[in-house]
């Protein structure tokens, strides 16, 4: 398969037993060169939706990505266009991993 274009999840976990979000994106993947390139967007035009993804990629860009087939790989996404389109990479780092932010009241 050279090329994969269709409807995924990108699922936000806080833990292994914690989802915090799932988003329905559309995506293309295509091989390239020692690897792939994917780019995607965001399948809602909700500013709510939109406004929870761009919360959760600053918070951490690490997702899990999820096919139908329920099959899933670590991405990074590399939001642009206001949160509405983005770019991913494959997540290489380590599986667990401390994530720190404070909100200040």
């Amino acid at each position: 398969m050279d090329r994969f274009e269709g409807r995924c999840w990108l699922d936000w976990w806080a833990n292994s037993s914690t989802l915090l979000d799932s988003v329905e994106v559309a995506v293309v993947i295509a091989a390239a060169t020692g690897g792939w390139e994917a780019n995607g967007r965001l399948v809602s035009d909700s500013d709510e939706d939109r406004k929870a993804f761009a919360f959760l990629c600053e918070l951490d860009p690490v997702f899990a990505l999820r096919f139908e087939d329920e099959s899933v790989v670590a991405v990074t996404v590399h939001p642009t266009d206001a949160h509405r389109r983005f770019r991913l990479t494959e997540y290489t780092g380590p599986v667990q991993r401390s994530v720190v932010n404070r909100i200040a009241l």
